[in-house]
């Protein structure tokens, strides 16, 4: 399995960008498939994005369809995401998760491994 550990949150001003990053442990990590998840106060965690161990694949939730975009850096050992046009709504916990093999899923028990979260607080 992979470790995973997100950064890049803070608090921003609605209507900013903001790209979160995810760094995961070990050598295997280009056979893992990598998702993006979030979870507000008193909510459900939802999935939001999900990009394939190649990156050539990749799936939204129409909630976030076009704002968001999910990229990998294999390289790197780094999944990112990148979110544009930040409103209040998106405040939440960002989590990243990792599946081995597989494909681009957005069900939470789905995924293997899960980072931290990385705190999202976007202000009015």
């Amino acid at each position: 399995q992979v470790q995973l550990a997100e950064s890049g949150g803070g608090l921003v001003q609605a209507g900013v960008s903001l790209r979160l990053s995810c760094v995961a442990s070990g050598r295997t990590f280009s056979t893992y498939n990598m998702g993006w998840f979030r979870q507000a106060p008193g909510k459900e965690r939802e999935f939001l994005a999900a990009v394939s161990w190649s990156g050539g694949s990749t799936n939204y939730a129409d909630s976030v369809k076009g704002r968001f975009t999910i990229s990998r850096d294999n390289a790197k050992n780094t999944v990112y995401l990148r979110m544009d046009s930040l409103e209040p709504e998106d405040a939440a916990v960002y989590y990243c998760a990792a599946r081995h093999w597989g494909g681009t899923y957005s069900r939470r028990d789905e995924y293997d491994c899960w980072g931290q979260g990385a705190q999202v607080t976007v202000s009015s």
